[in-house]
């Protein structure tokens, strides 16, 4: 039996903890994004990716994952029977399937009559959701013999409109794009799963945006302007002067769009120092510091 090295599709090891975990993620899914990727494999890669991702950075999911993985190279591992409560014989293989398996197609149908609901995830951007979205989307609806069991997949492509304001796990049906019905019944539907790509400078939070602004001491203490980045362009930002680490400044309705409101974007202060000062730069530090005995920025210490 093969099993998918969720750690090598991500370019990590085992021991990795979430952090690195999620970071080579965030690195990979822009790379492979289909939309901008020139990789020919770039959206089963991306594909790849993101299952790979969902599985260990659930923390009991991945549990499960590894104690299969340490198994996969037992020769007896595809061939071996595993017991349910309810006495029925499962193949690891149907186990790994069911816990980890990913893709658009349809399960057995349960009624006769309305054909199967299917899904299918869609990745977007961060910009991408700011303005309605027209989408060409590829999937497969299976065809089901008179045992219940799928007999081919059919190839299917259609034109969506993905509506401005989408979020991460959102679901917007697409009617009677399922698999279709029996005997005269309804199609089943279509479900877009929006999966939004992680942005390399903004993180999200709800419908509003932080980004790191990293100033120099001098900009923090005199204060200045910059340009900063948003999601649709650049504006001019002030700094005040005596800004402050993780000091957050709002800029009003440059954060993602939702159907009721436009989010903030937040900037949020990082002070970064130069690299180690010469023998002239050392000595204007000092005189900042003997400007300044009076300062201790330790007070809160005393009061606690």
């Amino acid at each position: 039996m093969e099993i998918k090295d969720y750690y090598a599709i991500l370019g990590v090891k085992p021991s990795d903890d979430i952090k690195a975990i999620k970071t080579a993620y965030r690195r990979l899914a822009r790379k492979f994004h289909p939309d901008v990727s020139t990789e020919k494999d770039a959206e089963a890669r991306f594909k790849d990716v993101a299952e790979a991702y969902e599985v260990l950075k659930d923390s009991e999911r991945r549990a499960q994952y590894d104690q299969l993985l340490q198994q996969r190279n037992n020769p007896d591992f595809g061939r071996q029977t595993q017991y349910t409560e309810q006495g029925n014989a499962e193949d690891f293989a149907d186990i790994f399937s069911s816990m980890f398996g990913r893709g658009a197609q349809g399960r057995q149908p349960r009624h006769a009559a309305r054909g199967q609901d299917l899904e299918l995830s869609v990745a977007m951007f961060l910009e991408e959701t700011l303005s309605e979205q027209t989408r060409s989307l590829s999937y497969t609806v299976p065809v089901y013999n008179i045992f219940g069991l799928v007999e081919k997949e059919i190839p299917k492509t259609l034109n969506v409109k993905i509506p401005a304001g989408v979020g991460e796990g959102e679901r917007i049906r697409v009617k009677g794009q399922g698999v279709p019905g029996t005997d005269g019944g309804a199609n089943g539907d279509l479900y877009l799963i929006i999966k939004l790509a992680p942005h390399p400078l903004f993180e999200v939070i709800g419908h509003d945006l932080e980004i790191v602004v990293p100033l120099a001491p001098w900009e923090a203490a005199l204060g200045t302007k910059i340009s900063l980045p948003t999601l649709s362009d650049n504006i001019l930002l002030t700094i005040p002067a005596g800004s402050q680490a993780g000091q957050r400044l709002r800029l009003k309705g440059k954060g993602l769009v939702s159907k009721k409101e436009t989010g903030n974007l937040y900037a949020v202060i990082k002070i970064v120092m130069p690299a180690k000062p010469d023998e002239k730069q050392a000595a204007l530090w000092q005189q900042l510091a003997e400007a300044n005995t009076a300062f201790d920025p330790r007070t809160v210490w005393r009061k606690a």
